[in-house]
């Protein structure tokens, strides 16, 4: 199936792809308004980073990468191409922001130039802050926390979207050491690999280190403080709209705890996100 072909028929797939994912939950528990805007905005997310994750030529991906730039100019021009029509509703009625999406294409298009291995922080918070805190900034008008008039973003949902998003994404660079291994890609930045006396940055090599975990830690570090000031920031948010974005906080927060418990020697087995601690955060908010 084409990238395009692919792309029109997520409008009626979101659900169901997004149903695999670990925000499920989180998406269910919003209104019915809410829920498909983040399942289009999930749905947007998801085809762009399968052309960064594809094994095609680079060219080929940067192509596919700029037709997304085309039809979201198209989109913001009020032409509604096929491929994007899914996002109409959602971006007209949340007033979601053109430069948050170009900035989930750039994240990914540092994928589709080069095969990260070993970045410094600057650049894996840049990256961070492409395919996971312009999410965050998106998904926080879904959620019901932009101001009253739609307009810029205040100053709290900007910081849980940037705070929130690179915790979800530092967790998520933890659980796919493998997976991005073999794909050439290391994201753990080459500082935390000194610290730790990691003297290799090939992916296979530095997977394959006896410090590996003391690597980890520094990163597991940095999450988990991102994970705390979230919480500080929804602390002083309206708690209506905040049923989601915990839910993705409990969730997550659980991989990090069972990465940290299984550790991050050969042989990884997967870690998922604690069902306890998700039913748990769900009841919370189910009946706050």
């Amino acid at each position: 199936m084409s990238v395009e072909q692919n792309a029109s028929s997520l409008s009626s797939e979101n659900q169901g792809v997004a149903v695999k994912s670990s925000f499920y939950l989180a998406m269910r528990i919003l209104e019915p308004a809410r829920r498909d805007a983040m399942f289009a905005i999930y749905a947007f997310c998801r085809a762009v980073d399968d052309i960064a994750d594809d094994e095609g030529a680079r060219d080929l991906r940067r192509h596919a990468l700029n037709q997304w730039r085309r039809d979201l100019d198209a989109l913001y021009a009020g032409d509604i191409r096929q491929s994007i029509a899914f996002l109409v509703e959602a971006v007209e009625r949340f007033k979601l922001e053109r430069a948050d999406f170009e900035a989930v294409i750039d994240g990914m298009q540092m994928d589709v130039d080069e095969d990260i291995c070993a970045p410094d922080w600057d650049k894996l918070d840049l990256y961070c802050d492409r395919v996971a805190s312009a999410v965050g900034r998106l998904s926080v008008r879904a959620f019901g926390l932009a101001d009253d008039d739609l307009s810029e973003l205040s100053t709290g949902p900007k910081l849980l979207a940037h705070h929130l998003g690179r915790a979800l994404q530092l967790t998520n660079i933890l659980r796919d050491l493998d997976e991005d291994a073999a794909r050439g890609r290391l994201y753990l930045p080459y500082q935390a690999l000194i610290e730790a006396g990691v003297n290799a940055s090939a992916p296979h090599a530095v997977l394959a280190h006896q410090n590996l975990g003391d690597a980890c830690t520094v990163v597991m570090r940095r999450a988990r403080d991102h994970y705390d000031q979230a919480e500080l920031v929804m602390a002083g948010l309206p708690k209506r709209a905040l049923k989601a974005p915990y839910l993705m906080s409990a969730g997550y927060r659980s991989i990090l705890d069972n990465l940290e418990k299984r550790g991050f020697s050969p042989p990884r087995a997967p870690v998922r996100a604690s069902r306890l601690k998700i039913a748990r955060a769900f009841l919370r908010q189910i009946f706050s």
